[in-house]
């Protein structure tokens, strides 16, 4: 038969009780100096506890590394165009000559390798993208994981940046591109990226103050 103890201890006999509360509390050394509680340094792993959890929250919508990690994500997507940063373009239509020549070369290699990916292994990272997805999207749209919803709100933009670059990686190798074709091509194939990344973070900003607001009045 269990006791509660003064101060919220538990133990099975009172003066075993007392003792273990006066130990954890605290009890002088032999050289007089008072040891620290057990309770204060319990109090102090909780609260870096609790610093810890609150920086790698699963609650990602009102997080805020989640918005910095999405607004790094679209940052980098409209950069690297077909695999090519797009700072490249802009040099080769300022200087030419050497700078378009690099650009042809960059586009050339990116785009081999990715036709090849997409040939090779084409159709089991489509197998493997839809169960992932379909996971994801189980998890939390139907299961209420919200770190799931706010993993889907990245993905699956994603992968329609990686089809928008696959037709454009098909069509510049379907026909030869002079420099000034193939940086019209990699602009046209960037701004379809921007569009699809402003209207994913609408979206996703939308979804996450309806949670945020939803988990503030029910929760």
């Amino acid at each position: 038969m269990f006791h509660k103890c003064p101060d919220r201890a538990f133990l099975t006999q009172g003066a075993l009780c007392r003792a273990a509360w006066r130990w954890i509390q605290g009890s002088k050394s032999r050289k007089g100096g008072v040891s620290r509680s057990l309770v204060e340094e319990w109090a102090d792993l909780l609260d870096l506890f609790s610093i810890i959890v609150e920086l790698i929250d699963l609650r990602s919508f009102s997080n805020l590394w989640y918005w910095i990690a999405l607004a790094v994500l679209w940052s980098s997507a409209s950069h690297w165009v077909l695999g090519v940063p797009f700072d490249m373009v802009g040099r080769a239509a300022r200087v030419g000559g050497q700078a378009a020549q690099d650009l042809q070369d960059a586009v050339r290699i990116q785009i081999n390798r990715l036709l090849y990916i997409s040939d090779v292994a084409g159709f089991f990272l489509v197998a493997l993208m839809f169960f992932l997805l379909t996971t994801l999207i189980l998890l939390g749209f139907v299961y209420g994981v919200e770190f799931a919803q706010a993993v889907v709100l990245m993905v699956l933009p994603m992968n329609v940046v990686g089809l928008i670059n696959l037709a454009a990686a098909r069509a510049v190798q379907a026909s030869p591109h002079d420099h000034d074709e193939l940086r019209r091509r990699l602009t046209r194939t960037r701004f379809y990226i921007q569009l699809v990344g402003i209207l994913s973070i609408f979206v996703t900003a939308i979804w996450g103050m309806y949670q945020n607001l939803s988990i503030g009045i029910l929760g």
